[in-house]
């Protein structure tokens, strides 16, 4: 099933009243977006990095590290992508409905039904609004675009991804190949 996109401003109200059916659910610039639910290896993925970062996040103090939670922009742009974090300091943008604002890191795994999604309108919306650091994993090619604003490429990561959160915080390395390994 391919994503559809139906051209209409949405209120958060008109958005928060969507069905829990399995669909995500996204409004990018006033338009919304139904994808169908992920496959295997964009869920493995998921769960492989939450079982990296998580804990790292945690044992260091250095924020929250949130799965599939609705990033909320403003009015017309509420966002779901596949993982936030906040640095400590930013996490009161955590509120009951989603993040309020920009999160420092946004993780988004591809998969056919959103590739030109994320790589485009995406990852503009979520320069435009401050998110410091997007990265893209693509599972197919085995590796990591890394996107930061002002950069007009994104630096690719095949190899040992360094994640450094905080500004002279620990370093968290993330074996790409390792993480990209044995997918169905």
């Amino acid at each position: 099933m391919a994503s559809r996109s139906v051209a209409e401003r949405w209120t958060y109200d008109e958005f928060a009243r969507l069905p829990d059916d399995g669909n995500r659910y996204e409004v990018i610039a006033g338009e919304l977006y139904v994808t169908p639910a992920p496959r295997s290896a964009h869920q493995e993925v998921l769960m492989r990095l939450i079982e990296i970062a998580g804990p790292f996040v945690r044992r260091h103090g250095l924020g929250r590290m949130l799965p599939g939670f609705d990033v909320l922009f403003g009015e017309g742009d509420y966002l779901e992508p596949d993982l936030v974090f906040l640095r400590r300091g930013r996490t009161d943008l955590v509120r009951s409905r989603g993040v309020e604002g920009a999160p420092d890191l946004v993780i988004e795994i591809l998969s056919d039904s959103t590739a030109g999604r994320d790589r485009g309108i995406k990852r503009a919306r979520y320069e435009h609004f401050g998110v410091a650091e997007y990265w893209i994993i693509d599972t197919d090619a085995r590796q990591i675009e890394i996107h930061r604003p002002g950069e007009r490429l994104p630096r690719i990561e095949g190899g040992i991804l360094r994640w450094q959160p905080i500004l002279d915080g620990p370093v968290l390395e993330i074996d790409v190949q390792e993480l990209l390994s044995d997918l169905e």
